[in-house]
């Protein structure tokens, strides 16, 4: 299919998702992942109505955002701290965030971040996030940072059983909401995005389902 029958296709899936199981005032976001996509196809999907992209690769971003048409970015991937400068003046919202130290280098950069606490909801040693017992420290830390505002959690859960560890999470979710401002989970990808739009995702991030297999 092109990329406006896929862009069709999962937008109808979302709306009747949400239809389904969620209110009509509920946000649900479809984010374009942008991985290895070259500009002018960005664009193209901009041209039909995303206005969401998400980035993995600082390298990457750096060498394409200033061929992107407008829309907002949010980086979802593994962030080292020595590349938090080259990003944070161009992305609106970070999701991977899963350390003490890279919330401190965050905060350092002097500008107002809204950041997302990645969550290894699965305990998986191959994968990053921190992990429950962990998180409370890390949330701690984040709420006595002027420069940091904790909006919610990020999620890539095990492969499989996807409403097991969606509903895990948004139960821990509901459970660690301590103010308005906590209102973001980011959660389900191109196998999964209806289901995560059953237990409360408000970020879809989708890659593959939307641009094609990557090379």
């Amino acid at each position: 299919m092109s990329l406006y029958e896929n862009y069709k296709k999962i937008t109808s899936e979302i709306a009747e998702a949400k239809s389904k199981y969620r209110k009509e005032t509920d946000i649900v976001r479809l984010m374009a992942v942008t991985k290895t996509i070259p500009p002018e196809i960005v664009n193209e999907a901009i041209s039909y109505g995303i206005d969401l992209l998400g980035e993995n690769r600082v390298q990457e971003y750096l060498s394409k955002k200033d061929f992107y048409s407008p829309a907002e970015v949010h980086f979802i991937g593994s962030l080292q701290t020595n590349k938090v400068k080259k990003i944070i003046a161009g992305v609106t919202l970070i999701h991977s965030l899963d350390s003490k130290n890279l919330a401190l280098e965050i905060n350092k950069q002097q500008k107002k971040t809204d950041v997302l606490i990645e969550l290894n909801i699965g305990e998986e040693t191959t994968k990053s996030g921190v992990s429950i017992d962990n998180y409370n420290e890390l949330a701690d830390l984040i709420s006595s940072l002027e420069n940091l505002s904790l909006r919610g959690i990020m999620v890539i859960p095990p492969p499989g059983n996807s409403d097991l560890y969606f509903g895990k999470t948004r139960e821990f979710f509901e459970k660690n909401k301590t103010s308005p401002s906590f209102d973001t989970l980011s959660m389900g990808m191109s196998h999964d995005y209806k289901n995560a739009v059953k237990y409360g995702s408000n970020i879809l991030r989708v890659g593959s389902a939307l641009f094609g297999a990557r090379l």
